[in-house]
């Protein structure tokens, strides 16, 4: 079974150059490089990782890129572009002659981004995405959900992927993080929309192995089913370890097990992003 990691960042550390926003405080000092990472996935035995650039560094898929292109059997990129530049609709077409690159990634669960789906001005994006057969990843709010369904109903060809089990950042605690839980998984009736099940120790206020976290998780699974769940750790974030991280899915939730733990782990997400699994994974 191969491990395939649906979303972690990487970063460079501050320069001139290269500065970080002043408001930013990494999770991580310094840099957390693709070789930093590759040293972490061979601890923890993930074969493969999904690259997102952190939203901080705003639409730089640079270092992203350069890790993807250096080892390609171990990372891909969901990339980023800015949705209010004039100039990112003529991107959609050859966004994927980039080697490396998947697809793209909108974060719209900020007061930035939010807007844009509630007044129209995002809703070039879908066509677009659709026409080029580009899977996006979407970062909202579990109640942006309704949202989300007619944008899934309008674009049946577009592959739609929900990140974090759309918990509203901050969220810490069972019944807060998935207060809204029901509003996601109505989003499972669609056959474009995935969830992506990624940072969830996060949320957990209780301790490895997160019992609080399990029937949340086995609702979504029910919902989606194994090949539209894909599990992700968003890595610099965990409140456990990396090793963890997988084996809270491979070793503590017993209701998966056999195919649909392989498809949860990585087959789906590769298929879904149409990455082609290979047995070697020499870099």
């Amino acid at each position: 079974m191969k491990l395939v990691d649906a979303q972690i960042h990487i970063w460079a550390e501050s320069t001139p150059e290269r500065p970080w926003p002043a408001r930013h405080a990494p999770h991580r000092p310094g840099s957390f490089t693709a070789e930093d990472l590759l040293r972490e996935m061979v601890e923890a035995g993930v074969d493969r990782a999904v690259l997102v650039p952190p939203s901080w560094e705003g639409e730089r898929n640079d270092l992203v890129l350069a890790a993807a292109q250096a080892y390609p059997q171990r990372f891909a990129v969901m990339g980023r572009l800015d949705p209010r530049d004039p100039q990112s609709r003529s991107r959609f077409a050859r966004w994927k002659e980039q080697p490396g690159m998947l697809g793209l990634r909108f974060t719209f669960h900020t007061p930035q981004f939010e807007p844009m789906l509630h007044d129209g001005s995002a809703d070039w994006i879908w066509p677009e995405a659709e026409r080029a057969g580009l899977p996006l990843m979407v970062l909202i709010n579990q109640r942006l959900a309704p949202k989300i369904a007619t944008i899934a109903e309008r674009h049946p060809q577009l592959r739609l992927i929900i990140d974090h089990m759309a918990v509203p950042k901050g969220s810490k605690g069972a019944d807060v993080a998935f207060a809204d839980l029901p509003m996601l998984l109505a989003l499972a009736k669609y056959p474009n929309v995935a969830v992506k099940a990624s940072g969830i120790p996060h949320f957990a206020t209780d301790a490895y192995p997160f019992p609080s976290l399990h029937a949340p998780l086995r609702a979504a699974f029910d919902a989606f089913g194994p090949r539209r769940m894909f599990w992700g750790t968003d890595m610099t974030k965990l409140a456990c370890s990396y090793r963890q991280a997988v084996t809270l899915y491979t070793e503590e939730l017993p209701w998966l097990k056999g195919e649909d733990l392989e498809w949860v782990m990585g087959r789906g997400l590769c298929d879904w992003l149409g990455w082609k699994l290979v047995t070697n994974l020499a870099a």
